[in-house]
């Protein structure tokens, strides 16, 4: 199935002609691949399709802006990719997934713990979300802060410092994500996130198979966790 995926993508490229290395001719095919996968997991997830404007960011992000020069031609195909300091930006299949789960709505207020790239921050930020994210590794936070303010998503509100508690002074949150996996959901962010809200994150050992886990908040504050999806996340780091 990964060379099928791979096929699709060199096939379309191929097919785009002249501008075979237009990147906006690489997120569409990236987009399809993704739609593709979706469908063929489409039993963890509960759907076979996602909100399809979750797909049209896909494909108007300019991925390729947020890895390293040396990874660039390389940014379109559906896999994680280093980004240094023994991170990745997530494969772009997980990104649409985490994005889709969230179930955001124009002006929602959302916290991430994990910048990485700010690839995913500026996902969210094209659905119209207030993002407020937080880095650990100061020269990715201070990396992800330039290329976002670079690529016109300076209302993403980048900060260096450790998420785990998330960031009270601007809780509560609509959504919280988490882009790396841990042993339990840390209680600052259940805490901060608004009723009626949702969390999605990795949870699981670095050793063992972690599962993404979708947590949503009652609108009395009661909570309810579903794991979805077996996946592989770098592990979060900190005092915790």
């Amino acid at each position: 199935m990964r060379l099928a995926r791979g096929c699709l993508l060199l096939a379309a490229l191929a097919g785009a002609g002249a501008g075979a290395a237009d990147p906006a001719a690489q997120r569409a095919a990236m987009v399809r691949i993704v739609a593709e996968d979706v469908r063929a997991s489409a039993d963890y997830l509960g759907t076979d399709r996602l909100d399809p404007r979750v797909l049209d960011a896909l494909g108007r992000v300019p991925r390729h802006a947020f890895v390293p020069p040396a990874e660039r031609d390389q940014a379109y195909e559906n896999r994680p990719l280093p980004i240094g300091w023994g991170q990745t930006i997530s494969q772009p299949y997980i990104v649409a997934v985490m994005t889709h789960l969230l179930a955001l709505e124009p002006g929602d207020r959302v916290f991430e713990l994990g910048t990485g790239s700010g690839y995913q921050a500026a996902i969210l930020a094209e659905l119209g979300a207030e993002v407020f994210t937080m880095e650990i590794i100061e020269p990715l936070g201070e990396r992800a802060a330039a290329t976002l303010q670079e690529q016109d998503y300076a209302a993403v509100s980048v900060r260096v410092g450790d998420g785990y508690d998330g960031w009270p002074g601007r809780a509560p949150f609509d959504a919280i994500i988490v882009t790396a996996a841990g042993d339990h959901v840390p209680p600052p962010l259940v805490q901060q996130l608004r009723p009626g809200g949702r969390l999605v994150m990795p949870v699981g050992s670095r050793f063992l198979t972690q599962q993404l886990t979708l947590v949503e908040k009652g609108e009395d504050g009661g909570l309810s966790s579903r794991a979805l999806l077996p996946v592989q996340f770098v592990p979060l780091t900190g005092g915790h």
